[in-house]
């Protein structure tokens, strides 16, 4: 039962749709932004707490899109300054609860967000993501199933909450937020990367199956960007060295000493460069769309092992029964 100081998901949804019919004007009045139009997409972004995901969701709000902007532990100040800033602008930006970790808060917040849009959204943006660092030794299982359950197991979750609808309406794009860290390996980096090369091998492994569906797929692989997973990384490797044997990170001490006090606050890239590689990808001929894109104005070693991963799926099955869904991916 809701408690009086928090209105009902219902209530909400109420609010939202009264808004969105009683001032169609304003809401079309978004501040102008740099990129393709997005008018009439329909998108849900997974983690719009903070980083790529806030950035995100105002970008492509301001391009045209109603954006269904999704984070965990409602109410928080982050949901409030979101909000603020889209009413400000009037832009077409609706904040719902999705916990990517907790099966009824995905099922929820999807059904609550079709119910918003009519029993349609077009883009899922599975960007929720987290990341603990140290040896994987160190790397206990509580640490490991928190990192697999929000950066893999919760894009399943999101994948099976809404693929349903996208299959009925023969269409859809889906974008997943890996990292250049799904291709290449720093060591000390806990299990962050076997995540995201789980990320990749599941989105292309989707891509493929989507096909007759009418369904892309794109994999997207950032490099470092000065946003708050660097304090979250932080607080979930503090918190891991803290519990763990001090034997054990003696035996590691080159990759155990700084756990926990990793700073990007000296990077500069813009973080806005992924939101605006997704919206240029939106905006591309259905057919056209890449399945991975490298995204940094630096170094992109994950885009020779991209070509080449490409170059042996299509020589490996392209003249097989499963070369038309292959070919139609990579060609």
């Amino acid at each position: 039962m809701p408690t009086p100081s928090r209105p009902s998901r219902r209530e909400l949804i109420a609010g939202a749709a009264a808004l969105t019919a009683a001032t169609p004007a304003l809401l079309q009045a978004a501040i102008p932004a740099a990129g393709p139009s997005l008018k009439g997409r329909t998108i849900l972004i997974t983690g719009a707490s903070s980083g790529f995901g806030r950035v995100g969701a105002l970008h492509y709000a301001r391009l045209g899109a109603k954006v269904i902007a999704t984070m965990r532990g409602l109410p928080r100040a982050e949901a409030e300054t979101l909000t603020a800033e889209a009413a400000k602008e009037k832009l077409d930006l609706h904040i719902f609860e999705i916990d990517v970790t907790d099966d009824d808060s995905v099922k929820n917040g999807v059904a609550d967000a079709l119910e918003l849009t009519g029993g349609r959204i077009d883009t899922l943006i599975n960007n929720a993501g987290i990341g603990i660092t140290g040896p994987v030794e160190v790397q206990d299982m509580a640490a490991t199933q928190l990192i697999f359950d929000t950066n893999v197991f919760g894009i399943q979750r999101m994948l099976r909450a809404l693929l349903p609808q996208m299959r009925a309406a023969k269409g859809g794009q889906i974008f997943n937020i890996s990292s250049q860290l799904g291709r290449v390996i720093v060591p000390g980096g806990g299990h962050y990367s076997a995540t995201k090369f789980a990320v990749e091998a599941l989105s292309e492994q989707l891509a493929y199956e989507l096909v007759p569906h009418g369904i892309e797929v794109t994999v997207i692989q950032p490099g470092g960007y000065p946003t708050k997973v660097w304090v979250n990384r932080n607080a979930y490797t503090g918190a891991l060295k803290a519990r763990s044997d001090a034997a054990l990170l003696a035996a590691y001490a080159p990759f155990t000493r700084g756990m926990g006090t990793e700073d990007g606050s000296g990077r500069s890239a813009d973080p806005l460069d992924v939101p605006m590689a997704i919206a240029e990808i939106m905006a591309m001929p259905a057919g056209k769309r890449p399945l991975r894109r490298a995204v940094h104005p630096g170094n992109k070693p994950q885009e020779a092992i991209n070509r080449v991963s490409a170059e042996v799926q299509v020589a490996w099955l392209g003249g097989g029964a499963l070369g038309p869904l292959v070919k139609a991916v990579h060609d």
